[in-house]
This record gives structure tokens, sequence and C-alpha cells, in this order.
């Protein structure tokens, strides 16, 4: 038994032994892959930065992708500028309501209207306040969204051999339908 465990223990040193040899590989040999996950974060870090690694990772014909940063910055800048203007309409009014209760003059920009008044406008405002909310987060997810499916289309062909047409057929006798046909050349 004891000879039994003495082979095994060398031979588990074998090998491990065994796996030294390096084999030398040529670095033109790899294919670099292009990675979806890494867009997504580039574009969860810094809105844009996704787009603009898809853009420099697309083969010479296909690059495409820088067009939509500028896009991207004016849908955050648009929705965060509604955010600020809602929030600072809502905060006037809620002073205005209170400096009201309080027995203060009322001011200019809401003199004309009652109480009654002042609290809707503050309820509408306090709407699309949170509306503007939810539009930075759509545009922010939008975009990172977009980088993640045009990182999977980075390595797709779009040369002219590949072609798929329609034209009409006849399936049986009396049967008309159509016919697809995909050419690879």
């Amino acid at each position: 038994m004891r000879l039994f465990l003495c082979v095994c223990f060398q031979l588990s040193f074998l090998c491990l032994f065994a796996q030294e040899e390096n084999i030398e590989t040529n670095p033109s040999d790899t294919l670099k892959l292009h990675s979806p996950k890494k867009a997504v974060i580039f574009s969860a870090v810094l809105p844009g930065a996704g787009q603009l690694y898809n853009h420099i990772a697309m083969p010479k014909g296909k690059k495409k992708a820088f067009w939509k940063v500028p896009l991207i910055y004016a849908g955050l800048g648009a929705t965060g500028y509604f955010l600020v203007s809602n929030q600072l309409t809502q905060k006037a009014l809620k002073n205005e309501y209170t400096n009201r209760q309080n027995g203060g003059l009322p001011d200019m920009r809401w003199e004309q209207y009652d109480n009654e008044g002042i609290l809707t406008l503050y309820n509408q405002y306090l709407t699309k306040r949170d509306l503007s909310i939810l539009g930075v987060g759509a545009v922010y997810l939008f975009q990172i969204v977009d980088a993640g499916i045009e990182a999977h289309f980075v390595d797709f062909d779009i040369s002219e051999d590949l072609s798929m047409t329609f034209r009409p057929a006849l399936i049986g006798p009396n049967t008309a339908g159509v016919a697809m046909r995909l050419n690879f050349h």
C-alpha cells in the first residue's frame, strides 16, 4: 500500500512538471475581439465613450459611430435643462405659497394667481420635474443600450457579396407564393 502511494505521489509531480514547455505564439496570429461589455462600461462611465470605442474598432469602411456622440450630449443637455428649469420654478412656487401663508407680499411673477392657482402650478411643475428626471434617465440608458448593440455589429459583414432577393413563385398548381433567395459569394 505504501509503495502504491509513493508511486502515485511521484507520478503527480511528473504531471505537474510536464507542463513547463512554452509554446511560442506569434502576436499577429491572435484575433483581437471587440468587447460589447467594455463598450457598455465605457458608455456607462462617460456618455458617448462606448460609441467612440465602437467607432475606433470598426473596419475602415464602416466607421460611422462617432456622429451619435453630439446627439447624446444634446439629449442629455436638453433634458437636463428642463430638469433644472422645472426644479427652480417648482421651488419658487413653493416659496411663494409659503410666503403667502405667512402674510408676506406676493412675488411679481405670481401675483396674478390666487393660492389655489399657486398650488396647481406647483403640482404641474412637480410633475414636469419628475418627467424630466425620467427623460435624463431614458437618454442615459438609451445611449448605453446603443453602445452595447452596436458593439455586437462591429464584426458584422456588410459586403456586397451578401444579398437576399424576393420574387413571385408558384408553390402548387394553383397556389402563388413568394420565394426568397440568399446569395453568399
